[in-house]
């Protein structure tokens, strides 16, 4: 059958000519491999195809590609909506929006459609869209399970290959799967929780003119139905990018000439109009921007940055919960608390700093409500889909033993007479890559010794699973040229390291030490400013183009001299470490920086205040922490505390690394000015005790600060009462009763699914705070289903877990649960994973269900308040 040709309205046309137009003058300096495609003959479709992408593709795309690999996927994906049955049923601009596109999040682009089609069409030939949804995703299961990593986001390929990636790698995988089989899909996130830390994105699919949510790789017997389900009830904000100007029907909270977000909550949440007036120190309206933040991870995380209209106000849809604004513009900046009652707010911009205060934040969360009764799934539907969901764990596992084991490290390691311990780390790591690190290190070895594996070493984790022997040749051999007479440290830190922030790797040293000839290389040696004078001359900044911005390689910048600060940073630390400078950006708020007479000297370029030739001063002081003694309150950073520095009307938190917990052994050095620390506790309900300091270090001081957490008032009902007589079976089919397995102190009972998020969250909790368990006298009874067992070997033998934990198998359902609490409501059962605190006269002191983080955390300090 032929399909209609592709066909956008004359306003949206024109529109498309212009911004095709207006990239092509931005990117001349790329015209050949950018737009020679266009010479080709190509059909009415592609070219239309082409030019939309083209219009509205990030700046950082047309830096690292070329237009021979958008012509592919273009072809790839108009062949795919011949062969498919639904392809004319789908509305052309749900095609152009949500089917077309080839960039999902921050992803490395492969060209992949044919790929998945051909893996994938066979097994949904003949369904409905409704039910090929549900079967992409029971593939996407069997190829990717969920493991927390950092922010740059894999390829599609890449999450094939390792199996392993968090919650925004599974949905770009399960978009892209799905628009490979010529669906509509878009990834959503909601940015932060209000009621817990971190964030969570999932997929939303199109079937026959209905947007349906589904948890990518988190199979489900149905669509609209996933663990998040219930938390999103709570979500503030839902949001989906994409990149356009977006005509369709959902409303848009971000609009800008490149890309678009729409707001989405009210799909999953109860929500209310918000409107925002900003005045000025008189009264009149005010052109500004405005944060939206929520209390998230220790700091105030925005959610939305919006900006006035023409009257100074702002209306936004948003949770029934607490947002804290920052507004800031050329009449000054402010802040306020914006409770869930208020429907409206006005803030009064001035030049006001906050010296020395401390404010006092609630920050509630919306209401945690209940599942209702129609979204129930049937007995016969759960059984189906666990035996769906045992069968691709199976077949994950498969394929997961195909990577190199500890054995094979070890004959590595002797082969090329390095440490043992050293290799197999790299090598499990690298997971579905461990054959091509292996390769690598084979190669190399007996040219640079242990120097490859330092190579590997200094690495982020996640870059040994798609970063390849090429690109892993490439910077060992050109970084060797200039080892130079640092230290190894030093070169292996700041030198060697071809990862600067979160940018994809790719290989940059050849064609940058091309690009400078030796005597220039000398010249740029000696004095690191002439470098950063000579990029800052070509290079233009445009920071309005790319939404995921540093995510542009070294070497594609530099092609195209233009694109966005990050990456221009990025930039300067690449070519200075591919000619032997030591580089990189300052840890705490990510400034460019070359290493010189033992010390780090700032770089700053055009309108970032800079001298000439990128010199400039950037002072410093430091802060030591004073602890709080009548708080038992651990200080982590990023978890309990961050620190924040003013600048341009706005806090922007400093980066001292996630988790980091000796903060009272050393200064913390950071830049001379105006800061903000934020301390918070959380409510069991969720809400954030939040504690704001303002204070100032001066050029070369000192500053003490107290660390101080609010307290939470604990109070500790007797909610019921365990049966403890019942009996449990263990992994090896050993039977124990209950009482036998509480320790001294009580006992924390757990129901695990441990194959999805939310109980790997609490898993991971358990670990970190393995030596408050050990030390509590308290027992931690896990019970999994046995329909999960298979997943859940590991678990047995990991010995970062508390090494009081205890392994038991549900073999019908939860017949244990049942045992254990009689009085539980069918709701209380709805969602893993299932706790419950005991204490030692087995009453039931705390019971939750569903995903939240800091359940570990939460149950500690009750055990610790119970048996003070």
């Amino acid at each position: 059958m032929n399909k209609t040709q592709l066909s956008l309205d004359p306003s949206t046309m024109r529109l498309i000519e212009e911004k095709f137009a207006h990239k092509r003058q931005i990117a001349l300096e790329k015209e050949n491999e950018l737009f020679g495609i266009f010479n080709e003959s190509l059909t009415a479709d592609e070219e239309l195809a082409l030019k939309y992408l083209y219009a509205y593709m990030p700046l950082n795309d047309m830096a690292d590609y070329d237009g021979s690999l958008f012509l592919e996927h273009v072809r790839q994906v108009l062949q795919i909506r011949k062969a498919v049955p639904w392809g004319e049923k789908i509305p052309d601009t749900a095609f152009f929006h949500f089917v077309l596109p080839y960039r999902v999040n921050n992803e490395n682009i492969e060209v992949v459609r044919q790929q998945l089609f051909e893996e994938l069409y066979p097994r949904v030939q003949g369904l409905s869209m409704y039910d090929a949804i549900l079967e992409t995703n029971h593939w996407c299961h069997e190829k990717a399970n969920y493991i927390g990593n950092d922010r740059r986001t894999v390829s599609p390929l890449t999450l094939i290959r390792t199996a392993l990636g968090r919650c925004g790698e599974q949905s770009t995988l399960g978009v892209t799967a799905l628009r490979s089989i010529g669906i509509p899909a878009r990834q959503c996130y909601t940015p932060r929780w209000a009621h817990c830390d971190s964030n969570h994105a999932w997929v939303e699919a199109w079937a026959d003119g209905t947007w349906h949510f589904l948890g990518a790789c988190e199979p489900e017997p149905r669509l609209n139905q996933g663990w998040f389900r219930r938390p999103a009830r709570r979500a503030m904000l839902v949001h989906t990018r994409l990149a356009s100007n977006y005509p369709g029907p959902e409303e848009v909270t971000l609009a800008r000439p490149w890309y678009s977000e729409l707001n989405l909550l009210h799909l999953y949440a109860d929500t209310k109009n918000l409107l925002i007036r900003i005045v000025d120190a008189e009264g009149n309206p005010a052109q500004a921007k405005a944060d939206i933040q929520l209390y998230n991870y220790a700091e105030l995380s925005t959610i939305v940055p919006l900006r006035t209209d023409a009257a100074g106000t702002i209306a936004v849809t948003l949770g029934l919960g607490d947002v804290y604004i920052n507004a800031y513009g050329s009449a000054g900046w402010a802040f306020a608390k914006c409770s869930a009652e208020q429907q409206e707010i006005t803030i009064v911009l001035s030049n006001d700093i906050a010296r020395n205060e401390t404010t006092l934040l609630e920050m509630a969360p919306p209401p945690d409500l209940p599942d209702l009764e129609s979204e129930r799934v049937t007995e016969e539907e759960k059984n189906e889909n666990n035996r769906r969901i045992k069968e691709g764990a199976q077949i994950r596992a498969d394929y997961e033993a195909t990577f190199l084991r500890e054995e094979d490290a070890k004959a590595l390691a002797a082969e090329c007479s390095l440490n043992a311990e050293q290799v197999w780390n790299v090598l499990r790591k690298a997971r579905g890559n461990s054959h091509e690190i292996a390769a690598f290190i084979r190669k190399q070895s007996p040219v640079y010794g242990e120097w490859c594996l330092r190579l590997l070493e200094v690495m982020n984790e996640k870059d040994l699973t798609d970063t390849f022997m090429e690109t892993l040749d490439e910077h060992l051999t050109f970084a060797m040229k200039v080892r130079g007479a640092a230290d190894d440290d030093t070169f292996a830190s700041y030198i060697l390291n071809p990862r600067v922030h979160f940018e994809m790797i790719t290989p940059y040293r050849a064609f940058f030490q091309e690009q400078f000839g030796e005597s220039d290389r000398q010249t740029f040696v000696a004095d690191p400013y002439l470098l950063a004078g000579a990029i800052d001359q070509q290079f233009i900044i445009m920071d309005d183009m790319t939404y995921y911005q540093g995510s542009a390689t070294p070497a594609g910048s530099y092609r195209l001299m233009r694109g966005d600060r990050p990456s221009l940073d990025i930039l300067f630390v690449a070519v200075a470490r591919s000619i032997g400078i030591p580089a990189r950006l300052e840890p705490s708020d990510k400034r460019p920086q070359f290493l010189a007479g033992g010390e780090w000297r700032d770089v700053r370029f055009s309108g970032a205040g800079a001298e000439p030739g990128g010199r400039a001063a950037v002072e410093t002081g430091s802060v030591i922490w004073l602890k709080d003694d009548s708080s038992d309150e651990e200080a982590k950073y990023s978890l309990n505390f961050t620190v924040a520095y003013f600048e341009d009307g706005k806090y922007e938190t400093l980066q001292f690394g996630f988790g980091k917990s000796d903060v009272y052994d050393a200064p913390f050095e950071m830049k001379a000015g105006h800061h903000r620390l934020t301390t918070g506790t959380r409510l069991e309900d969720g809400t954030a005790l939040v504690r704001l300091h303002y204070f100032e270090i001066k050029p070369g001081q000192q500053a003490t600060i107290p660390l101080i957490f609010r307290k939470q008032q604990i109070e500790i009902p007797v909610v019921g009462v365990a049966n403890l007589s019942c009996e449990a079976e263990s992994h090896t089919g050993q039977k124990q009763t209950l009482s036998d397995l509480t320790g001294a102190n009580g006992a924390f009972f757990v129901w695990l699914e441990p194959d999805r998020e939310p109980s790997k969250h609490l898993l991971r909790e358990l670990r970190e705070m393995k030596s408050e368990w050990d030390s509590l006298g308290v027992s931690i009874v896990c019970f999994i289903g046995e329909e999960k067992w298979s997943v859940s070997a590991g678990l047995l033998e990991d010995k970062e877990l508390p090494a009081n934990i205890w392994f038991g198998k549900e073999t019908n359902g939860l017949d244990t649960l049942a045992l254990f609490d009689p009085n539980r409501s069918d709701d209380q059962a709805a969602a893993f994973p299932i706790v419950y605190a005991v204490d030692k006269e087995n009453r039931i002191r705390y019971h939750g269900t569903g995903y939240k983080l800091g359940i570990s955390k939460d149950a500690i300090n009750l055990f610790k308040e119970l048996n003070r």
